[in-house]
């Protein structure tokens, strides 16, 4: 597996990789040489969903650029198949018609960034570039709504975060549900992702955490956003 560029991907000396996932050719191929022509390598593309998470898994890209159509339309499930195979890399979709709901769904499946397909490619690769460092790629419009959800989470501290941790991202949405006290089966239907890759998830939050139950996990996770 290649190692991840620790300070952001604009600090590495590798080109930036990315694998691209739209049913269109004539879609991937004009990604394609806006990629690459922005200096960043386009290590495989496809137009199934199974195989988006198959490459990933394999490829280790950087970013996966996702169609927003891919999977029928129903985003969600190719991302979470993508981050259940290869958990560190960064999804950006891309929407014909990009919608508030539509774009919040692919963000609590894991995506990094939700942008209109209309971007100027020029500032595409600008983004997928951020997304790669750790950045959010979303639009003014939906920035805003991001910030009306977060004044509106529930009690209990769920979806702060503190600025360091060992825990991932997704392992931090599975302990803010825990948080809010959402079973396995739960925890699943809101993550799109199987029963057991909670428990996977579950496990490695302890571990990392070094205590032994969710209820513990539950108290670490306050003391580690300072309010426990």
């Amino acid at each position: 597996m290649r190692p991840r560029p620790i300070l952001g991907a604009e600090m590495s000396d590798e080109p930036l990789r990315v694998l691209i996932a739209d049913d269109d050719p004539l879609a991937r191929g004009a990604l394609r040489r806006a990629l690459g022509e922005a200096g960043i390598d386009v290590v495989a593309e496809t137009g199934s969903p199974l195989q988006t998470a198959e490459l990933a898994a394999a490829q280790r890209p950087d970013v996966v650029l996702m169609d927003a159509a891919l999977g029928a339309g129903r985003p969600p499930e190719p991302i979470a198949l993508v981050l259940d195979r290869a958990p560190e890399v960064r999804v950006l979709v891309l929407a014909n018609a990009p919608e508030t709901r539509a774009a919040m769904t692919a963000l609590r499946a894991g995506a990094s960034g939700y942008l209109s397909r209309d971007i100027d490619l020029v500032a595409l690769a600008r983004a997928v570039r951020g997304v790669a460092a750790g950045e959010a790629a979303v639009s003014r419009e939906l920035t805003d709504e991001l910030l009306r959800a977060v004044r509106e989470l529930p009690a209990r501290d769920a979806g702060m975060r503190p600025v360091t941790s060992p825990l991932t991202t997704r392992e931090w949405e599975v302990l803010d549900l825990l948080c809010l006290e959402r079973s396995t089966q739960e925890i699943a239907a809101t993550l799109f992702i199987t029963d057991e890759t909670v428990r996977s998830h579950v496990r490695n939050i302890l571990r990392k955490l070094d205590v032994g139950s969710r209820a513990e996990a539950v108290r670490a996770a306050g003391a580690l956003r300072g309010t426990g």
